[in-house]
């Protein structure tokens, strides 16, 4: 394209990543260094000359930008009204390894509910929070901790 051509291009397009692909073909054929028009725009030289290079062997269709399709989230709603009961009742009591319920027991849990082979350990932990419950764990013991000691401590801090 000519310089006029790119210039157009460069003004009428909405797209700032585009404007910004075009104002650099622009500048290059204004006799612009790569170095020089990649500083002036703010972008890399490295950039700037994949942008160049492309422009070259594909034309104006690869300074336009790509639409990306929304991704889909994945729904996070993979128990129903009942298997969700069903996951209170089972945090109310043990879980599998006698230990407190965390995320990814949860998680475990939902997976063998529901017949998937992986369920994310985030969503382990927002069906404990939807539940009502949150993450804690006991205070940690000292290993090499006085029974007795503690014990008198116990028994001589109570105040009536």
């Amino acid at each position: 394209m000519s310089a006029a051509e790119l210039k157009h291009r460069y003004r009428e397009t909405t797209n700032p990543i585009e404007a910004r692909r075009w104002q650099l073909l622009w500048l290059i054929s204004l006799s612009w260094t790569i170095k020089e028009a990649a500083a002036v725009i703010g972008i890399n030289y490295d950039y700037a000359r994949t942008i160049v290079k492309s422009y070259n062997q594909q034309g104006e269709t690869a300074i336009l930008q790509k639409k990306q399709s929304p991704k889909k989230r994945p729904s996070h709603t993979l128990l129903n009204a009942f298997q969700l009961e069903e996951l209170r009742l089972s945090l109310k009591g043990e879980s599998p390894d006698r230990g407190i319920w965390s995320g990814p027991k949860v998680a475990l849990w939902v997976a063998q509910k529901t017949g998937r082979e992986q369920v994310g350990k985030l969503l382990g932990w927002d069906y404990l929070k939807k539940c009502g419950y949150s993450p804690q764990k006991p205070r940690p013991r000292h290993k090499k901790r006085e029974k007795i000691e503690q014990e008198e401590f116990k028994k001589n801090s109570q105040t009536e």
